[in-house]
């Protein structure tokens, strides 16, 4: 049994403060790697992941995903790296793949050092006009809808600890 494994699915918990410093190109590689393994319906793997570290595009995304929020807050964060996760959403398990892709990248971010959180409202601001223009200005063609954003970058301050898990989690038939 790799107790390493799941000590790291046990202890990441979501970061909602970075600190400013751009995460390595190493540590991005191999989140990336661990995104592109993760199980998705028949093998047809319909996710996408576009990585977004200019912070122009960052702030553009970010006020995007607050119109929808109703806030104008960062719901990024301030991360300095985002990571996108669109599926084709002509793929009957398009949520499912994207959203087996999110949970790859996260727990693959604390094993490496990082935090990350997921934040949604992705298939909002890519449903819009000015999501379907950023997607076509990056190459982005097709079906694609919007699954979540994986954030990263290095956490600033402690990190919570996980909470006691709620009686009745499992029910064994």
């Amino acid at each position: 049994m790799n107790d390493q494994a799941l000590q790291v699915l046990k202890t990441r918990r979501s970061v909602r403060k970075f600190k400013r410093e751009q995460i390595t190109e190493a540590e991005l590689n191999a989140v990336l790697e661990a995104g592109m393994y993760a199980p998705s319906g028949k093998g047809l793997q319909a996710a996408i992941i576009i990585v977004v570290q200019d912070q122009p595009t960052i702030e553009k995304l970010a006020k995007m995903n607050a119109a929808i929020l109703g806030a104008d807050t960062n719901p990024y964060y301030g991360a300095p790296t985002i990571l996108l996760v669109l599926a084709d959403s002509g793929v009957s398990t398009w949520v499912e793949d994207g959203s087996c892709v999110m949970a790859n990248l996260m727990n693959a971010a604390h094993a490496v050092g990082l935090g990350s959180c997921w934040v949604h409202r992705e298939r909002e601001m890519f449903d819009s006009a000015e999501g379907k223009a950023l997607l076509k200005q990056w190459g982005v063609a097709g079906g694609y809808a919007g699954v979540g954003a994986c954030i990263l970058g290095y956490a600033d301050g402690p990190v919570a600890a996980a909470k006691a898990r709620k009686p009745g989690y499992v029910i064994k038939v």
